[in-house]
């Protein structure tokens, strides 16, 4: 197992050499005050957005569609995002020229209202244009600033490197030192849209899980701790070739054709032959095969992706956590998005099956 001190499994530092000053974990978040303002006073985020508001301003266009209505009529319908958060938007009585005057991933001006509709907050647009470069301040959409990531990232490093296992070590350097892979990794969202969907999140997905195995495995010493946090490493690593995430997220071909599980097989078998050619030591078989299992196991269930069920109690381990990691960040956002401010209960979520209730503010 990996020596850290206890409190180490539960409280990341504000640096990674000291341990004088712990935080809970959520953590490499930098407080508002150290966030990039916004680009004017006038500027509203999607979170800050409510019923009935007028909106003339820039957001990050994706998952653009024209649509006919049940009159036969076209309207435009067009995800509008910046770093709070999104919002769907549609404009009536669109034509062709509207859908073609920009792009998804493209920043565009909106002019426009909000209004609440069945629960949820949505825009309807007068007037889409693709922004002019003056008009756009990028800091309004990183959801996680690079002092975060590089936080994280060496968090991650020493996590990794504080593995014993030869094997397991040999495979952890390789990947650290993979600069291309880990530029990827790093700026890489963990997913499209239910949870860590932003440049950056499955680095903190990643990470935050991997806190977790070094919580839980001390609590149960039948695991094996370090086969466990490389397979939390490891299994949405090929999201880096699933999704492409250069300012809108979207499926790359080879994630519609084969999904983060399959590419990251490939991903794993290319580097273990990468290290055997470079040191010429043999790769443990037995142990290859069960880090394969983890990573195509960790949906947990058929009816979620997995081609097996988790039969390792590693595997059975690393789904539940991931689980509760994805669950608790999705729950998390769906609550702060929620347009009721001023009520304990969101709206019904038809994607969950429940409405949630809100936790008491903290002073």
């Amino acid at each position: 197992m990996i020596s850290f001190p206890p409190a180490r499994c539960c409280f990341l530092t504000d640096s990674i050499e000291s341990t004088n000053y712990l935080r809970p974990y959520g953590a490499f978040r930098l407080p508002p005050s150290e966030l990039s303002p916004m680009s004017t006073d006038t500027r509203r985020f999607v979170s800050q957005l409510s019923h009935n508001e007028s909106v003339s301003q820039v957001f990050l266009a994706s998952d653009k569609q024209l649509r006919p209505n049940r009159n036969g009529n076209l309207y435009l319908q067009v995800d509008l995002s910046d770093r709070s958060g999104s919002v769907n938007a549609r404009m009536w009585n669109a034509t062709d020229s509207d859908y073609q005057a920009f792009g998804n991933g493209d920043f565009v001006h909106v002019e426009g209202a909000t209004q609440l509709f069945q629960g949820n907050m949505q825009m309807i647009a007068n007037r889409i244009r693709k922004a002019r470069p003056d008009e756009v301040e990028e800091s309004d959409f990183v959801t996680l600033q690079s002092a975060e990531v590089e936080q994280m990232r060496s968090r991650l490093a020493e996590i990794l490197g504080g593995i014993k296992s030869t094997p397991l070590s040999r495979l952890a350097k390789a990947f650290l030192a993979d600069e291309q892979f880990m530029e990827k990794f790093c700026r890489a969202p963990a997913g499209m849209k239910n949870h860590h969907a932003y440049q950056g999140g499955l680095l903190e997905h990643v990470l935050s899980l991997m806190e977790l195995v070094l919580l839980v495995s001390t609590r149960y010493p039948q695991l094996d701790q370090e086969k466990l946090l490389m397979g939390a490493f490891l299994h949405d690593a090929a999201k880096i070739d699933e999704l492409t995430y250069e300012r809108d997220i979207a499926y790359s071909d080879a994630g519609q054709l084969l999904g983060h599980m399959v590419l990251g097989i490939t991903m794993l078998d290319d580097k273990v032959r990468q290290i055997v050619s470079q040191d010429g030591q043999p790769f443990p078989e037995r142990l290859l095969l069960e880090l394969k299992h983890l990573i195509i196991s960790h949906h947990g269930e058929y009816a979620y992706g997995s081609s097996k069920l988790p039969m390792t109690l590693e595997a059975i381990t690393l789904h539940l956590l991931d689980n509760l990691d994805a669950k608790l960040a999705n729950f998390t956002q769906l609550m702060t998005d929620c347009p009721n401010a001023d009520s304990n209960w969101t709206q019904y979520f038809s994607q969950i099956g429940r409405k949630l209730f809100k936790a008491e503010k903290k002073d």
